[in-house]
């Protein structure tokens, strides 16, 4: 399953049991391969659809609850989502439950703006008379907001239109940013300023400059691992310990 020039590569992200993987099976048929992510005894799932032309390649990333990974199967998920360069994450969400589940969107949004969101389970959220404004949270997250029942093939079309939309250039997400109290604003401000002449815009600095700012070592060797060098390079690491202080 080797990408081509004409692919793009689709993540696809979720709590567990939101039912991401009836996306999965649903998008993709019997167009599937497993196996194991490189050096982890993690499963990997690809998949292939096509739509309006365009080929995409779907990976089912191991649900996560969090970018901030405590699990194996959590660093699988937050590595390819930060690291992998997708060309658009679908993050997967229980619409019976949005508190828990929006977490997770807000998190992949600082990482990338190429985010849909699959609010998903929609005949649940119907069978307990919940009632969602599909429109309005859309507008909030500023980002594509698609209802789907997997199970049912609900909202599958659109949900393709969205991902191609997404992977194309045709639609440009703009997240509502989250926006930190004033003292860590300007802390992460001035780190990712001097983060982003390494970075190259190969990582999104203002993330990484919040990871380095809560000290996460599991993140940072990750972050680390990805460049291939030190983070600490001329003046980087003098203004971390300053914004620490």
């Amino acid at each position: 399953m080797d990408c081509t020039k004409q692919d793009y590569v689709v993540a696809l992200a979720g709590n567990p049991n939101a039912g991401k993987s009836t996306v999965f099976n649903a998008l993709t048929g019997l167009k599937q391969h497993t196996g194991n992510w490189p050096g982890k005894t993690v499963l990997q799932a690809r998949g292939r659809f096509t739509h309006q032309g365009y080929d995409f390649i779907l990976v089912d990333l191991p649900g996560t609850y969090s970018l901030l990974a405590s699990s194996l199967e959590e660093q699988v998920a937050r590595d390819f989502i930060c690291f992998g360069r997708p060309d658009v994450t679908v993050v997967v969400v229980d619409a019976t439950c949005l508190e828990r589940h929006l977490n997770l969107v807000l998190q992949v949004t600082e990482v990338t703006n190429k985010v849909v969101v699959c609010l998903n389970l929609m005949d649940e959220a119907r069978r307990k008379k919940m009632v969602i404004d599909v429109p309005a949270l859309a507008a909030e997250l500023g980002l594509p907001v698609v209802p789907t029942a997997a199970r049912k093939g609900e909202g599958l079309a659109r949900l393709k239109d969205a991902i191609a939309a997404v992977a194309t250039g045709t639609l440009h997400p703009v997240p509502t940013p989250i926006v930190y109290d004033a003292a860590i604003e300007a802390a992460a401000g001035r780190l990712a300023r001097e983060l982003q002449p390494l970075l190259r815009d190969r990582v999104n600095a203002r993330w990484v400059a919040l990871r380095l700012l809560e000290g996460d070592a599991a993140i940072i060797d990750a972050i680390r691992e990805f460049l291939g060098m030190e983070l600490e390079a001329p003046g980087t690491k003098l203004q971390l310990k300053e914004v620490l202080a």
